[in-house]
Parts: C-alpha cells; structure tokens; sequence
C-alpha cells in the first residue's frame, strides 16, 4: 500500500486509528443500538474491524440485470423500482477477533467491494458479488469464516489533501478500479425511508453454503456519517466478471471517513 504525504488533520486520523484505539471504539459501538432495526445478537461477536475514507457509488439497474448474480434463494430489494449494485473502496483498520488486540501488520490493508441488497425473514442486508484485497489473512478467513467471495487483487491507496486515489486490479476473474474521491459536504445519518437509508442502514450479510442453504451474518455499527461525494472513475471493470453493465450516468455518490463495526458469525437464516 502506497502513501504520500497527508494532512495534519490526516495524520490526527491515523493516529486515532492505533490498535488499542481501534479495539475500544469498535467495542464502545454496542452502547448505542436504538438506530437498530432489530435487536443486536445476545452472544459474543467474533470479529472488529474499523473501516475508513468508505466510497459509496451506486447505480440503479432492473432487477433483471442482476438475477444472474444473485442466487435464486434470495430476493433482490428494489428502491423506486430499480435494483442498485454498489462498487465500494475503502481501507480495513484494526481487524481482530474478539478479545485480541489488532496485529499491526496483517489488520490493515485496501479492499473494494461489489454489493447488492436481499431481505429474508425481515432483515435487510447485503449480497455481495465480490470481495477484493491483498490480504491473504482476509481472503482466507473470510472465505473459510462468512463463505465470502474473497479474492486477492494488487491494491494500494493514496491519500492526498482532501482526497483518496484507490487503485486495485485482479487477474482472475479480470476486474479493476481507478478511482479518485472526496467529500464535498458535512456528515450526516441517512433518513429513515431515503434511498441513502436503504443502500446503507444494513445489519447483516448474507452467504450461501455448500448445499445453497441460506446463512446470515450480523453486522453492529452506529449509523454511517454520510457525506456527499466527488469522484473520478478513470477506471471501473468490477462488475465484468458478471456480465453487468453499468450505466453511464454518473453514480450516486457518498463518501464515510469511518465507521467501527462488530460482526457475529455465519448462522443459518431460519428467523
């Protein structure tokens, strides 16, 4: 992973991002979980993990578009109409198992997601398409752990004044991105029944097993800190390996400079 030289308020931001720093703000988002559309687990959560300057883009498609990568299992949500698949970049700080300290060298690294959205039993959540990054711990875990589509990519991520340069590429199945981003606005959680709201405000994940039962992991967070967005998309093949063209009018964009978050472990979603 790649850096240059950041701002002082940059440079505040990593250091709050120390691992016993890390570890007690993902520990502390449990005290708030009225925003919740359900209750949280009432069992120890596996993992934490922290993530930061996150890139919402968002493109509206008929549901049709996505089925294909979209198990039949699952129903694919719809906001106005359209079903939306996201392309998100952002950096993993202080990942770590419950009750450890994050190890500085393997609970860092870049990563990009492609997601989409299902709702099972009641609970919104996430479906995702892929997971990119070099980390050969996540890709690892996370494929072994929540059945993920994980895959290593090259990645690195440059953060300049007021901005990120996020670049990833994997060879197979080919796919990359080259983008650059910012803020452009002051952050504030989405509103209940806002489209924001539904692409965002989601408290779990959802993977299929070797005999495509259905299984759901829960998710904690506070409300994401939304703010409006820039971007550059001088490159963007992550939804190629699915046979997905995206639009070409621009994205939706939001733009989250972190979040602290707790995840629980893979159950089968039956409620």
């Amino acid at each position: 992973m790649l850096r240059e030289p950041v701002s002082r308020l940059a440079e505040e931001a990593v250091a709050a991002l120390a691992p016993a720093s890390a570890a007690a703000a993902q520990a502390r988002s449990l005290r708030h979980a009225a925003h919740r559309p359900w209750p949280v687990p009432d069992r120890p959560w596996l993992q934490g993990q922290t993530w930061r300057d996150l890139l919402f883009a968002h493109w509206p498609l008929p549901p049709e578009a996505l089925r294909p990568a979209v198990p039949a299992e699952l129903p694919i949500d719809t906001f106005g109409g359209s079903a939306w698949i996201g392309v998100t970049p952002f950096e993993v700080c202080g990942l770590r198992l419950r009750g450890t300290p994050p190890i500085p060298a393997l609970s860092r690294f870049p990563e990009a997601n492609v997601r989409t959205y299902t709702t099972l039993h009641g609970k919104p959540g996430i479906w995702f398409l892929s997971l990119d990054t070099p980390s050969r711990l996540a890709v690892a875990g996370a494929r072994r752990a929540f059945r993920l589509p994980y895959h290593r990519a090259h990645a690195e991520i440059r953060r300049r004044e007021g901005g990120v340069a996020y670049r990833t590429h994997r060879a197979a199945p080919a796919a990359g991105l080259d983008v650059r981003y910012r803020p452009e606005g002051p952050a504030r959680p989405a509103e209940p029944g806002t489209l924001e709201h539904f692409l965002t405000e989601r408290y779990c994940l959802y993977a299929l097993d070797e005999r495509h039962r259905v299984h759901r992991a829960d998710i904690h967070h506070p409300p994401w800190p939304l703010q409006p967005a820039e971007a550059e998309l001088d490159r963007n093949t992550m939804t190629a390996p699915y046979g997905i063209e995206l639009p070409p009018e621009r994205p939706l964009l939001h733009f989250a400079a972190r979040l602290d978050v707790v995840i629980w472990t893979l159950r089968a979603a039956v409620t």
